[in-house]
């Protein structure tokens, strides 16, 4: 099935007599007849549903729909973008780890990876995603069991080069994990030039309405993990919580996702209700045309704003002398996403003013939204960043988000005219 297709139809797979529309599983149990039954679903040896903090009927759906969508062999939702990413890193990491992340991810995750993992006794080092190969590779230690990017960063709007971190690091051993969350798989899916497993905040366009918060992981079965045994020890050596099962033995090319679900579902429980399931699926319905629309009028905004005087400059990767052009449409030929990055003349006093002036399009920490809605990071989500890290995670000052929705395109630029003239 082509990608519009698999929005649509990909995921429940109702049965005769069944509901043709995805049911809310809005249960925590499940029953058996026997002690039997419920001890093998315990040990991992037989498949089914017990507690919808491991798996729920509704969650698995809408995880299969994504797992087709993007390509790969298993997934699973989380109760939020930043628990994906957590759970993506944690599940391959340990005290004593290392891993390496481009320093233009969202603020919220660079946090993760820099504040609460390094609490944890987990080390980050965080590059300049432009360098070269030659000098990323420098970058890695014999403890480095990871590597992370956004293939369109927030709020930044880089595109990151997703073949040559493959290489970097395949050569190394390790995996890459990507953020897929602004191209969504109608955009971009990175699996196809090397990535080994991609999340999502499901939050955003994949949801699009605003009204559920979520996460995806999805594993494309590529890694080999007993190939560098010595480095994974929690896939390939005995699991005592679970009679000592060597997951990557006993599950394949499963083996992350039900490592994930089965152990970090189970201990720490960032589990996405079937209600929040339920919404993401009926966004994921409409996706495909949705991320065209927004692409379209965003390309729409970015010239405009491009040829306005009162701005200093603008970046979205589908203009075509954007330094992110050629990434774009080697890896984004459909479009990129609905969001752009862009400066006032004046600073950060005439961003906030011009912000303040604006009517239908509105401030929200939400990005990705079929409304048009606008951020000023450095006095919102990265505000606790120090200067130095804003400049290293190339957040200027004056830098705006814009997140263009699919409202009429010339609406919006027409709010934006107004809040020119204010300022």
């Amino acid at each position: 099935m082509n990608i519009e297709t698999k929005c649509v139809q990909a995921g429940w797979q109702p049965k005769k007599g069944e509901p043709r529309e995805l049911p809310i599983y809005q249960s925590t149990t499940f029953k058996y007849d026997t002690s039997e039954e419920m001890g093998k679903l315990f040990d991992l040896e037989a498949e089914g549903y017990f507690y919808t903090r491991l798996q729920n009927p509704t969650n698995d759906s809408v995880a299969a729909k994504i797992c087709a969508m993007e390509g790969g062999v298993a997934a699973m939702l989380t109760s939020s973008g930043q628990a994906a990413n957590f759970f993506a890193v944690f599940n391959i990491c340990e005290a004593g780890d290392h891993l390496i992340a481009s320093s233009s991810i969202y603020g919220g995750t660079y946090n993760l990876f820099g504040t609460t993992l390094k609490k944890m006794g987990i080390e980050c080092t965080f590059v300049d995603q432009n360098l070269p190969e030659e000098e990323l590779a420098k970058l890695f230690k014999p403890n480095t069991k990871v590597v992370f990017g956004e293939t369109i960063t927030n709020p930044t709007v880089s595109v990151f080069d997703i073949e040559k971190f493959a290489r970097l690091a395949h050569s190394h051993g390790v995996p890459l994990i990507v953020d897929n969350t602004f191209a969504t798989p109608v955009n971009c899916r990175p699996f196809e030039f090397g990535a080994d497993i991609v999340t999502h905040s499901t939050t955003k366009y994949m949801d699009g309405h605003a009204t559920a918060v979520g996460g995806c992981i999805v594993d494309s079965g590529n890694f080999d993990w007993l190939a560098h045994a010595d480095k994974y020890p929690g896939l390939t050596t005995p699991d005592d919580s679970y009679h000592g099962i060597v997951y990557a033995e006993r599950f394949g090319k499963a083996a992350y996702i039900t490592k994930a679900t089965s152990q970090l579902m189970r201990d720490l429980g960032a589990i996405q209700s079937p209600q929040h399931a339920y919404y993401l699926n009926i966004g994921l319905e409409s996706l495909h045309l949705r991320m065209k629309k927004h692409c379209e009028n965003a390309l729409a905004v970015a010239k405009y704003l491009k040829n306005n005087e009162n701005v200093a400059w603008v970046s979205y990767p589908d203009l075509e002398d954007d330094k992110y052009h050629e990434l774009a449409k080697k890896y984004l030929p459909n479009g990129s996403c609905g969001v752009l990055a862009f400066g006032i003349k004046g600073g950060r006093e005439e961003s906030i003013k011009f912000m303040d002036s604006l009517k239908f399009i509105t401030i929200v920490t939400h990005v990705a939204d079929a409304r048009s809605c606008i951020l000023h990071p450095a006095s919102h989500t990265h505000r606790q960043m120090t200067d130095e890290q804003l400049i290293e995670a190339g957040v200027a000052p004056d830098l705006i988000r814009l997140s263009v929705g699919i409202e009429n395109a010339d609406d919006i630029i027409a709010d934006l005219a107004q809040a020119f003239e204010k300022i």
